[in-house]
């Protein structure tokens, strides 16, 4: 009897979500999602599917291929549109982790008010014990791993903990959803692929 020789094999492509910071909130950083889909398309990714107009794409890939994809992301989009684009990039998995450890109870209720930051690495805890939640409007926040959960009862707009803040004082990238877009795209993600 001979030995049967097997192959390794690539672990399979799972949904990945890839969460653009900053584009449509204002007069710069403009596109649209089918100009955001091409660029998908461009980095070999035809099947891409977007969700709002603030940058939310679904994509298949495996875990390997993530963190080089989301370099060939960045760079294509200032390539095809000469934007500077961070992108942030969660499995749907982590999406529906980040939907059930909701460490603010309670404040889904209001999911306008109630915001994730979804961070490019997790933050170090003394740079995050050093942002204290005094004279930011009553803002209340929680970090886990790579999120940071945020609670604004004065409104988005009013409160001065802004995701610039958090990057400044964190030293990362983050782009935030608010708890409608978080449970939406954690659906969908667990529906895509």
């Amino acid at each position: 009897m001979t030995g049967a020789h097997t192959v390794p094999t690539e672990p399979p492509a799972t949904t990945q979500v890839a969460l653009l910071r900053g584009i449509n909130t204002g007069r710069s950083q403009r596109m649209t999602m089918g100009q955001l889909r091409e660029v998908f398309a461009a980095v070999g990714l035809p099947a891409a599917r977007t969700f709002l107009q603030s940058g939310n794409v679904l994509f298949g890939a495996a875990p390997a291929e993530v963190d080089p994809l989301r370099e060939r992301l960045e760079r294509a989009i200032t390539e095809r549109l000469g934007l500077t684009v961070a992108v942030v990039v969660r499995s749907a998995g982590a999406l529906a982790e980040t939907v059930a450890r909701s460490p603010l109870a309670g404040r889904e209720a209001d999911p306008q008010r109630y915001l994730v930051a979804f961070c490019s690495h997790a933050p170090e805890p003394d740079r995050v014990r050093a942002v204290t939640p005094e004279g930011f409007l009553g803002v209340e926040y929680a970090v886990r791993g790579r999120e940071i959960y945020l609670w604004c009862p004065a409104g988005v707009r009013m409160t001065a903990l802004t995701q610039d803040l958090w990057e400044k004082r964190l030293q990362l990238t983050a782009t935030t959803r608010n708890w409608n877009t978080v449970r939406r795209l954690a659906a969908l993600a667990a529906a895509h692929l």
